[in-house]
């Protein structure tokens, strides 16, 4: 999977909030001030090429559907991530994140819950 631009992920944020639409549509719920129809629509083309987008032909007009899923997409940005930056260790971006002060003590104790939950599953 390729990565994807800042605009590329704004239009994929989008599409997956939606479910899906036409690039006016897209437009329309985009940042003010809004791009141009030309330049979102061509975004929207290179993400059909990178296999972002499915693309369905309604009379004249493309109605376009993510072709993968929100969640496929967060997993191995993360993934790159860890293994870019911390070594491919989840405890090191957790400790970085911790020592960095943008976890709380709250916030600690619900990734440390969620993580007993899940190895009693």
């Amino acid at each position: 999977m390729e990565k994807l631009t800042n605009t590329e992920e704004e239009v994929m944020n989008i599409v997956w909030k939606t479910g899906g639409g036409l690039i006016r549509e897209f437009i329309s719920l985009m940042k003010e001030p809004h791009p141009p129809y030309t330049t979102v629509a061509s975004i929207v083309k290179n993400l059909e090429k990178k296999g972002y987008l499915n693309a369905d032909m309604h009379g004249n007009t493309k109605y376009f559907t993510p072709a993968i899923k929100e969640e496929d997409y967060k997993r191995q940005s993360i993934s790159k991530i860890v293994k870019n930056y911390f070594s491919n260790s989840y405890k090191d971006m957790v400790t970085f994140f911790a020592n960095e002060e943008n976890l709380s003590e709250k916030d600690l104790d619900e990734i440390i819950s969620l993580i007993k939950n899940k190895k009693t599953k």
